[in-house]
């Protein structure tokens, strides 16, 4: 066998042993018999014959056989006398003996440069999702697609697709220096092509895994990454984009949101069991939205899962929408329409946690790369997945380049970070002995700390207005507090205290809520210690939980009373709002993530009529300063009577920046209180904003006839009152109109 490359070289080749296959494969100048030469190799392991295609100076294109050097397919054809490289292509011949003439990948230079590859180790390459993963590049004019991919602990890593037989010989990748990032180009490819990566572990063994920077996927339950680097849309949302630009626009803006699953919210009419497209669904969910009145929806995840019931929480694609609904144009197409209908998209994320799919993230190139490889610190156990390890700077900036991406290239209003309680303590959900301290002997994963501060601080510098929420259920400090001062960061955290009391209060008897008033007031301790939205998520009306009207005691005309009741008080309280689809209008039925919300009810009297309370709801909140405006401030929020716990009656003030003011007064009884007496600031004509006893809304039309007039009797230390009927069960909202 003569050859100019070594015995060694060539079978590393043949075996993928070899960590750089380009300094063996591709164009070389070397020196023969002490003559300057240039040699061309190729490895085709099913090729019968291969030819050097070579373009002379008179545009005459010259072919030259390459010798057989190996069996196996190792291919050599030696130019003596030349002493530079030169452009060429490669043909082969295969067994059916068809002819195929392409570049050879072996023959490009890296795409990725030494900066690049220092800040990814460094952990603050913000933009690495345009580095790392399948991206269209042309290099020397010659267009194709750059494959890269960090997998550090890999004996080698090979790219493998629909466009080589899935065969890890064909296009052996190349590892960047020290990296830990292999990669290679392949001239020609396009849009649409399936692809993996094969590594050899450490230990030899073979393991497939899709991209972690895929932008697209298969849909499931098939697993390969798609090609997806070039978007063709064009976006018309630059008005949308440039109203929230401004760093806090939302502190004093109405945010209410509409929690949605986009697989379980409405399916095809035809076929129930097929899911809407993102372009479908923009529409339906837009008008729908809009004229309930909503600002916001919020998607429970939408990067690429694998089991459907994980309701999208077990993320295997993080930079891939899922493909159940379209390509990620017909998601930009999505977000687009909503901006263009004046309806913000938060998404929900998820960097808490990842599954153990043997595809996907976990033990990626044979080691805990992305996780811990202890248990006690990489193994949530009552989920079955694995936690991220926050303190690898690739790893962290994986998770920040992902946040960006979605900010960034789909124009994403805000994220949700799920599960963030989780993240902060070392022993969340563990018993003694289950879990490792940190340095100082502590509870607090101050690595997961640093990186939702560096999050966030990354977010606010590129994406200023862009609104960030933590759902953390513990009274951690500082959630929403600015890193400069010790906080986490966050815009926005999700006040589970208040949404377990207010739950616990609603689902007692009427009869005994006197006992528990204390359930309404408590939150109002704490509720200006951070920046709170109101939840009545997902997660309250799963898991044997029942739907929230479910939970409402009485027969059915008092659970709908205590309903328009419940929203209306949840509406009146300082704080942003977030209610989960299908509440809006009653749904008896407990979510179901494999079936549409129960649409029919629209049929019935008291579900479209709650709807309808919803609806006025959403507009009066967005129309009225004093309900949104000075949300995380006492002085937004005043007292008028709080100790009447033995009638249950409660209520309270909210006022906007120029001082109008909205009085929000609740019966927490199927009690009627004529001739009550209300303390109030100012004296003038009192309108009924809203009365969620209204006939208009299924109530029994108790009120007070639309307004009413202040007298100079002191009431509830204010100077003036007002005697008002206070229909039962029901939640009255009233503003000064005039003198």
């Amino acid at each position: 066998m003569s050859t100019t490359a070594t015995l060694e070289e060539i079978y590393r080749i043949i075996y993928t042993e070899h960590k750089d296959p380009y300094s063996v494969l591709g164009i070389h100048k070397i020196q023969v018999d002490n003559e300057n030469a240039v040699v061309v190799r190729a490895f085709f392991p099913l090729a019968l014959e291969v030819y050097v295609m070579r373009e002379a100076a008179d545009g005459v294109v010259q072919q030259f056989p390459m010798k057989r050097v190996h069996t196996d397919g190792f291919y050599e054809c030696l130019f003596r006398g030349e002493s530079e490289v030169f452009p060429y292509k490669l043909k082969r011949v295969i067994f059916d003996k068809s002819e195929e003439i392409l570049h050879d990948p072996y023959a490009f230079q890296p795409q990725l440069t030494e900066y690049d590859l220092y800040l990814f180790g460094e952990g603050n390459h913000y933009k690495i999702y345009e580095k790392l993963g399948a991206h269209s590049v042309e290099i020397n004019g010659i267009p194709g697609i750059e494959f890269s991919v960090w997998a550090p602990n890999a004996r080698s890593v090979s790219l493998i697709g629909s466009f080589n037989g899935w065969d890890r010989r064909r296009h052996a990748m190349r590892m960047l220096g020290l990296s830990g990032v292999w990669e290679i180009f392949i001239p020609g490819l396009t849009n649409g092509e399936l692809y993996k990566y094969e590594l050899k572990t450490i230990d030899g063994h073979i393991i497939d895994k899709t991209d972690p920077f895929a932008r697209a996927m298969e849909v499931r339950p098939r697993t390969a990454s798609v090609v997806y680097s070039r978007s063709s849309f064009t976006w018309s949302d630059d008005e949308w984009q440039q109203q929230k630009s401004t760093v806090d626009y939302y502190d004093d803006q109405p945010v209410s949101v509409y929690e949605v699953h986009l697989a379980s919210w409405k399916r095809k009419s035809d076929s129930p069991k097929e899911y809407l497209n993102y372009r479908e669904l923009a529409i339906e969910l837009a008008a729908y939205v809009k004229e309930i009145g909503y600002t916001h929806v919020e998607l429970l995840p939408i990067m690429e899962y694998p089991y459907d019931g994980s309701w999208g929480y077990q993320v295997s694609g993080y930079y891939a929408p899922t493909s159940r609904h379209g390509s990620p144009d017909d998601f930009r197409y999505f977000v687009d329409y909503m901006h263009k209908e004046g309806i913000g998209v938060l998404l929900d994320w998820v960097p808490a946690h990842f599954p153990k799919d043997s595809h996907a993230l976990a033990r990626f190139d044979g080691t805990a790369l992305f996780e811990h490889e202890d248990p006690r610190q990489g193994e949530h156990m009552d989920w079955g997945t694995l936690i991220f390890n926050y303190g690898r700077n690739e790893v962290r900036n994986f998770l920040i380049g992902n946040a960006l991406y979605w900010l960034t290239e789909f124009h994403i209003d805000g994220l949700r970070l799920d599960a963030v309680a989780s993240m902060l303590y070392l022993d969340y959900s563990r018993k003694e002995g289950e879990w490792i301290p940190n340095q100082y002997g502590g509870r607090e994963n101050l690595e997961a700390i640093d990186f939702l501060r560096q999050l966030n601080w990354s977010i606010r510098v590129n994406h200023p207005g862009a609104i960030v929420i933590a759902e953390e259920s513990t009274s951690f400090p500082g959630v929403t507090h600015s890193p400069d001062s010790r906080g986490l960061g966050f815009d926005f955290k999700w006040n589970m205290g208040w949404m377990h009391d207010l739950l616990e209060y609603f689902q007692i008897d009427p009869y005994f809520r006197k006992f528990h008033h204390k359930n309404l007031t408590f939150g109002l301790l704490y509720a200006f210690s951070e920046k709170f939205m109101l939840p009545i998520s997902h997660d309250e009306v799963v898991h044997g939980k029942g739907a929230l009207i479910g939970k409402m005691p009485g027969d059915y005309w008092q659970k709908f009373a205590n309903m328009r009741l419940f929203y209306g008080y949840m509406y009146g309280h300082p704080g942003k709002k977030l209610l989960f689809m299908g509440q809006e209008f009653g749904q008896w039925n407990e979510w179901n993530y494999d079936d549409q919300l129960n649409w029919n009810l629209f049929d019935f009297d008291a579900h479209r009529k709650l709807h309808l309370w919803l609806h006025d709801l959403n507009h009066a909140y967005v129309e009225h300063t004093s309900l949104h405006q000075v949300d995380f401030d006492w002085e937004g929020f005043q007292w008028i009577d709080i100790r009447d716990a033995e009638r249950s009656l409660l209520s309270f003030e909210r006022i906007s920046k120029d001082g109008s003011r909205i009085i929000v007064l609740c019966n927490f009884t199927p009690v009627v209180h004529e001739h009550y007496r209300l303390g109030v600031t100012e004296a003038g004509s009192y309108r009924e904003v809203l009365n969620s006893d209204s006939e208009y809304y299924g109530g029994s039309g108790v009120g007070n006839g639309g307004q009413v007039e202040s007298e100079s009797i002191p009431c509830h230390d204010r100077p003036f009152s007002l005697q008002l009927r206070v229909p039962p069960l029901a939640v009255l909202f009233l503003q000064r109109t005039s003198l």
